[in-house]
């Protein structure tokens, strides 16, 4: 944890050319001044969850959005904050390494700067382990010097990530209070957020002056919500892997006689494999929400992929590229039973090398059908979070396998008559994710970590800085803050009869919406795709020129301003206000009534249902 963070690098000229750029700020966020807009008290994401979060956070529960306004902005109730108290506020990455991280230290510091040069910005070395050792070193201007635009999260590192227990809390607690920090910042995903908010509300309930700040920072692209537009990272690793996606296709193509299955880093959902497959038209894709949506086996995907491999070669085509997100094996109905059994034995402290003697007969059947490679990484310890170490478990390697196996037999059989099969796997991950940061990510992060002193100045807690307009230019961006608590849900899993168990709250990761727009143009496409060999070449990540400010085709297609529409609601609200009250005139007001009447009447049916097909997971 001492070792090497925070010394300065040796660039190469494309990452000092890179180091120069400056990213560009939205109006709301420049000058000295800070304009903040407190809309009504949020709620939780589903209704039925409600009760569950208010005894978790009885005090950062129903917080309002923030909305930050431009200079010439007329909001009569807006806060104007022109007075700048110096202030010590520290930062910490808390989640895995996503390219654009560093640019949210230096947004944060820059705020902090030009609002109060004594501001003082501590980052925590080492991570979450860092925070509570209160290993610190003091971001200046030197120090970020060739940090700036720069992939990585080595200017401060990270160990683990996650701020749960009751001895971590309070050691964060202890460190912010001997540190005299107004601020924490805290860096991450899904499960660096959700603590986030715990610490948020802990540090309330204790009086401690400490605001807690969360920054979307994850390549899973997975931290998406009704505030959360995109996270910083998602849109590089998707541009460099689609590129070497890319690079492989041609590649099939020129051969002619080889299979490639790439399994792509990004969790248990498939983000990033439908992106990339948007970006570069591979042959297929297998989304982990398609299969467990069917409930497909691991044999059923494989007929899939063997049914196309017959169809492609009933054309002369003997090549192809298959994408595989990483976390399709815990959507995968019978190994992720498998999974929770083999977790389940680990946990009771059964050896590795005895665990297959102790499973159900079906699972043990199955355990015993896998291939030695296979076996092995499935009796790996879980993650801090109980997920399978995802990364390690080749699923790609399983599927060409049962393909291969099967595609020789029907080459015996003479139902297959082209050529032989022939697979080669990929793991595309840690090659992206500690790229140069995009553009796109230079940006989100850099005015995400202005926010981030925005959020302070007004002295909220619990809050993620927010986004929203991303797909326009810089200029049109709208930056915000929602409550953490907003984002929170509860799971319910159903046990035997009558027996519910209920999960703390969380923010849980985000799944391919498939009723989305995204995923629609991939369904629009896939038959096309599989047999015409459409493959397109993005490139390698642009930072001049045409492709420099392209975005993220699955950020473009959606229509996502959230927090836009909010604020149009609550301006229709004001008008209806302006318009019906005491002196109207009956027609005026017989209306309003009428009308009031349905929209609630419909509004109370569509909550209901949302909220009842989501209760159990």
């Amino acid at each position: 944890m001492d070792s090497d963070f925070g010394i300065p690098r040796e660039l190469s000229p494309l990452q000092q050319l890179r180091s120069q750029y400056q990213p560009l700020l939205p109006p709301c966020l420049q000058g000295t001044t800070v304009r903040v807009e407190l809309g009504d008290g949020t709620t939780g994401a589903k209704a039925g969850d409600a009760h569950i979060i208010a005894r978790a956070f009885p005090h950062t529960l129903g917080q309002p959005l923030a909305h930050f306004l431009r200079a010439n902005a007329k909001v009569v109730d807006a806060q104007i904050i022109t007075e700048h108290p110096a202030i010590r506020v520290g930062i910490v990455f808390s989640g895995r390494q996503a390219p654009g991280g560093h640019n949210v230290i230096w947004g944060l510091y820059e705020a902090l700067k030009v609002h109060n040069a004594k501001n003082t910005l501590l980052g925590f070395l080492g991570g979450s382990e860092g925070l509570f050792a209160q290993k610190t070193v003091e971001i200046t201007d030197d120090v970020l010097q060739t940090y700036k635009n720069q992939g990585g999260f080595d200017l401060l590192g990270r160990t683990k990530d996650q701020i749960r227990t009751t001895e971590q809390v309070n050691a964060a607690l202890k460190a912010c209070t001997d540190l005299k920090l107004d601020g924490l910042v805290i860096i991450g995903g899904v499960t660096s957020n959700t603590d986030a908010g715990h610490l948020a509300e802990f540090f309330a309930e204790t009086k401690c002056p400490t605001k807690v700040v969360g920054v979307p920072v994850t390549i899973n692209g997975d931290l998406k919500n009704q505030f959360v537009e995109a996270n910083v990272g998602f849109d590089t690793i998707c541009k460099v892997n689609s590129q070497l996606i890319s690079n492989v296709c041609t590649d099939a193509l020129s051969a002619e006689k080889y299979y490639y299955f790439i399994r792509l880093m990004g969790r248990k959902h498939s983000h990033v494999a439908l992106e990339c497959t948007l970006q570069s038209h591979p042959n297929m894709v297998i989304l982990g929400e398609e299969v467990a949506a069917s409930k497909l086996t691991i044999f059923d995907i494989a007929k899939q992929i063997c049914d196309a491999v017959q169809a492609r070669a009933e054309q002369d085509k003997n090549h192809g590229v298959i994408l595989i997100p990483e976390g399709l094996v815990e959507s995968i109905p019978e190994l992720f039973a498998l999974l929770k059994e083999i977790h389940g034995l680990l946990k009771e402290g059964v050896d590795a090398d005895k665990i297959s003697t102790k499973l159900s007969p079906w699972s043990f059947a199955l355990f015993e059908f896998l291939p030695p490679f296979m076996k092995k990484q499935l009796l790996l310890h879980p993650e801090s979070d109980d997920s399978a170490q995802l990364s390690q478990i080749e699923t790609e390697k399983l599927l060409a396998y049962l393909v291969e196996t099967e595609m020789n037999k029907r080459m015996k059989v003479g139902t297959y008559k082209g050529k032989k099969f022939n697979a080669i796997c990929h793991f595309f991950g840690y090659q992206a994710r500690g790229s140069l940061p995009s553009k796109f990510d230079c940006d989100y992060a850099y005015v995400l970590g202005h926010i981030c002193y925005h959020i302070l100045a007004a002295g909220l807690n619990g809050y993620m800085a927010t986004v929203t307009n991303l797909k326009s230019p810089v200029n049109k961006w709208k930056c915000g803050a929602a409550p953490i608590t907003a984002m929170m849900t509860v799971k319910r899993w159903s046990q035997n009869a009558g027996s519910t168990s209920i999960g703390r709250p969380v923010i849980h990761p985000a799944t391919v919406d498939l009723k989305g727009k995204a995923y629609d143009l991939l369904r629009q496409n896939a038959q096309k795709f599989l047999m015409e060999d459409m493959y397109r070449n993005p490139g390698p990540l642009q930072y001049d020129g045409p492709g420099a400010d392209a975005k993220a085709v699955s950020l473009c297609v959606e229509d996502q301003d959230y927090m836009g529409r909010i604020k149009k609601l609550q301006e229709y609200l004001d008008q209806v206000r302006t318009i019906v009250k005491p002196g109207c005139s009956q027609d005026v007001l017989k209306a309003a009534l009428s009308v009031m009447a349905s929209v609630t009447d419909v509004l109370s049916t569509i909550s209901s249902s949302s909220t009842s097909g989501q209760q159990f997971a």
